[in-house]
């Protein structure tokens, strides 16, 4: 039986973050970036992390058992936690574990517990770095959802999010753990 959470429990928000490829078990460098900055502008409010439990390694199918990870935290903690505001995050690989919680169900490549409608109430803001999707043309940011609520970072030159980036270099997509992070941190600041 899963012990229920009490409110003195639950933390005023909480970041369900996802690492990116090759990064060890946790949030990872982009995700502890951001999170620390995230709790140096929110006051005294609590800051709850969940590390999204997936592979993060070059099967990228694996992301779909991200999106259930996720997805299954963030129902239980809307169960549990009502008054608790949520934000997810996610870089490079991460950013497309966020996407499919949030936007771009898939359940015949895996995914298979998308949120129900309420989330929407709970769910404060959205922060994603190095998004692939961002190449399709169909970023976070476009969603009717979720839109108002994202803020979707890609350096330029990026290999993985930028359309416009040609060279092999792989730095930019690296750097997003100083102002990128920073920046994610002010705009969910002010939506939490």
């Amino acid at each position: 039986m899963t012990a229920v959470a009490s409110a003195a429990d639950c933390p005023d928000i909480e970041v369900v973050f996802a690492r990116g490829t090759s990064e060890g078990p946790g949030v990872g460098r982009i995700g502890n970036a951001f999170i620390n900055d995230l709790r140096g502008m929110v006051g005294g409010r609590s800051v709850g992390e969940y590390a999204v439990n997936y592979p993060a390694d070059y099967d990228f199918l694996q992301a779909a058992g991200g999106a259930n990870d996720a997805s299954a935290h963030i129902q239980w903690m809307m169960a549990n936690c009502p008054a608790t505001r949520l934000v997810l995050g996610g870089y490079s690989q991460g950013a497309a574990v966020v996407d499919a919680v949030a936007a771009l169900p898939f359940p015949g490549l895996g995914f298979d517990m998308p949120l129900p409608a309420n989330a929407v109430d709970h769910v404060a803001a959205i922060a994603v770095f190095g998004n692939p999707t961002a190449k399709t043309g169909m970023p976070l940011t476009m969603s009717p959802t979720w839109g108002s609520r994202t803020i979707d970072l890609c350096n330029p030159g990026d290999i993985v999010c930028d359309s416009w980036a040609w060279s092999e270099d792989v730095g930019p997509h690296r750097a997003y753990d100083g102002g990128p992070a920073y920046a994610a941190a002010q705009f969910v600041a002010a939506r939490v």
